[in-house]
């Protein structure tokens, strides 16, 4: 048996929600079970009913019958109309007395409960036209036939065989009743199958719904580590060659000078390490949230000054003007606005070619507004992409702008309006 049929369901190769090799064994044992309980029923009420000898009427019929039932599980509906027609053909010709409907109670169920489909009702349904749409097409077949062959046994005993009305009800309506409890149980079962389908269906989705969104906090966690690598890389090596750039040119003539470079490069560089320190413990801690790393004291509002105090030692005029309540403003925000300032003072002092720098900050109730503007001449060197065509690109504004992005907000960077280069970023805060 192929696998797409064990994959199918039903009775026609598989079991229902799970399929597979087990299932397509389990609907086989089955079938053969429901073929042997056929035969046997058969061969034992017309030996009951005592009407005809076994070998030439009841074992053919008992045995055609369960024959069909095995092929059923390939050709569901061919085999029900052949059961039907067996059935009538004995009967008409006077080989069996025993029954109308339930000699092919096992060809109705297998039609009914959907053998040889992995379709689900509403599937089925569909096709057909004005049947209501949630009636599955199997069950519908098993339908029409069944009402088709308990009118034609009603005409043949009122007419061929001469019974009345009430002996014809008497003959059929037991069969009848048990058709509506095949059916039921058909249904029943059906239902039952395609729920746990449903059911399965419902965990794989979800197994890959978890496993995108696990994809996609990764990828957005390796974008923020590399943002913060970047920042803290590249703001420091910055500060640290422009100190020792002045510890090298003072070390001769003003020795004092020299070592206030050194000092300031030995503290820059000691806070990048406990920054990096903090991105790496992350790294390494599995069951970390993304965003839950904690950068060195004063990474935050609070290191502004800080960022500007050595902007100036570096030999930029630099200034920070504030105004509002920084108090309110949540740490991504914060963050953010830190590396904001942090990322553009760097450039400044790296490609501005100009001698200030200023920083201003409005905290708001619903927003932070940044601005830092320079007055150099570099301005065509800092793309506004990101790229740093002095250097051979870099990453630098395509990071805030990131950064803003995720939080909501708005960017902008480039020429100033009297000249130099701005980078303006308005960042909302959550209510």
């Amino acid at each position: 048996m192929s696998e797409e049929r064990a994959r199918r369901g039903g009775w026609s190769g598989g079991a229902g929600a799970g399929g597979g090799p087990a299932a397509a064994r389990a609907a086989g044992v089955a079938r053969v079970a429901a073929a042997a309980v056929t035969a046997v029923a058969v061969v034992t009420a017309e030996a009951l009913a005592g009407e005809g000898p076994l070998l030439v009427g009841a074992v053919p019929y008992g045995l055609g019958l369960a024959v069909l039932v095995l092929v059923a599980g390939r050709w569901p509906r061919a085999a029900l109309l052949a059961s039907v027609q067996t059935v009538l053909a004995f009967r008409g010709a006077g080989m069996s007395d025993v029954g109308w409907i339930w000699p092919a109670s096992a060809a109705y169920f297998l039609v009914a409960a959907g053998a040889g489909t992995g379709r689900v009702p509403d599937e089925e349904g569909k096709r057909l036209g004005s049947l209501p749409r949630r009636v599955p097409r199997g069950l519908a077949v098993a339908v029409a036939v069944g009402v088709l062959q308990v009118v034609f046994a009603a005409n043949w005993e009122r007419y061929v065989a001469g019974l009345d009305g009430r002996e014809v009800v008497a003959e059929l309506g037991a069969e009848t009743l048990w058709l509506a409890l095949v059916l039921a149980a058909a249904t029943a079962w059906r239902n039952g199958r395609n729920w746990r389908r449903e059911e399965a269906a419902g965990r794989e989705r979800a197994a890959r719904e978890r496993a995108a969104e696990a994809r996609r906090r990764a990828e957005a966690e390796r974008l923020r580590i590399a943002r913060e690598l970047h920042d803290v890389v590249a703001h420091t090596l910055t500060v640290v060659g422009v100190q020792l750039r002045v510890a090298v040119e003072a070390l001769d003539d003003e020795p004092a000078e020299a070592r206030a470079a050194l000092r300031t490069a030995q503290e820059v560089r000691a806070t990048a390490v406990a920054d990096l320190r903090a991105l790496i413990g992350v790294l390494r801690d599995p069951g970390e949230e993304p965003g839950a790393m904690e950068l060195a004291p004063g990474r935050g509002l609070d290191g502004v000054g800080d960022l500007v105090e050595g902007v100036r030692a570096a030999g930029l005029q630099a200034a920070v003007e504030t105004e509002g309540d920084p108090a309110g403003v949540p740490a991504p925000v914060a963050l953010a606005v830190y590396r904001i300032v942090q990322e553009s003072l760097t450039n400044a002092v790296r490609h501005s070619g100009g001698t200030r720098v200023d920083v201003r900050l409005r905290y708001g109730s619903e927003a932070v507004r940044v601005e830092i503007a320079d007055d150099g001449t570099g301005a065509g060197d800092r793309a506004e992409d990101g790229a740093d065509t002095r250097t051979g690109g870099g990453h630098g504004v395509a990071g805030m702008r990131e950064r803003v992005s995720v939080l909501g907000g708005e960017f902008a960077s480039g020429p100033g309006e009297h000249g130099g280069h701005t980078v303006r970023a308005v960042i909302p805060v959550p209510s």
